[in-house]
């Protein structure tokens, strides 16, 4: 009889609807097993490295950390391009979304953002220097993912010298230790 009443008592500490994490894709993307069905879950309000760009793999590492094996639960806010659900996903407790943008590990989302307080969580993130604001120019990923960003910010292998100038929409850049710095 103590058995069921303790048990009881702790029900209401269980989610409702806790959901195991079985993958992470990125630092932005996760994977959720619900009713027996795995469901792709992309973190709303956020948008992390891309795998290939600097920081893209702690990202995932962070998000891992947060989530991975864990249970979990999610507000569903829509539905992406790719058929992926956007939510805010809890896992144990912590908001992924939220911490993410505070460990520095992904930058708010001008369009779409609809959390009010996460552009002041990634201010002091920038502020703190955490993450990829340790980077002295981290590029976001709605640039890097476009195809004429991602030429003009990377550093062409054959390219390397300082002294070699090259021109885009925005005027004269060089590269500087792997940065590129506009002016010749």
């Amino acid at each position: 009889m103590k058995f069921l009443a303790l048990l009881l008592a702790l029900l209401p500490l269980v989610p409702a609807h806790a959901h195991k994490v079985i993958g992470v894709a990125d630092g932005d993307s996760l994977t959720l097993l619900v009713d027996q069905q795995p469901i792709k879950i992309r973190l709303a309000n956020i948008d992390a490295p891309e795998k290939a760009q600097q920081f893209g793999e702690q990202a995932k590492q962070s998000l891992i950390e947060l989530c991975f094996g864990k249970d979990a639960s999610y507000k569903e806010q829509a539905i992406d391009h790719r058929g992926r659900t956007v939510a805010v996903v809890t896992c144990d407790g912590v908001e992924a979304n939220r911490a993410q943008i505070e460990r520095g590990m992904a930058w708010v989302t001008p369009k779409t953002n609809q959390d009010l307080t996460l552009p002041g969580l990634e201010a002091m993130a920038r502020q703190r220097r955490a993450g990829l604001w340790a980077a002295a120019e981290p590029i976001p990923p709605w640039r890097f993912r476009h195809p004429n960003a991602r030429k003009a910010n990377t550093v062409p292998a054959e390219n390397t010298d300082a002294s070699i100038c090259f021109t885009d929409r925005h005027g004269e850049y060089r590269f500087v230790d792997g940065v590129k710095r506009y002016g010749c």
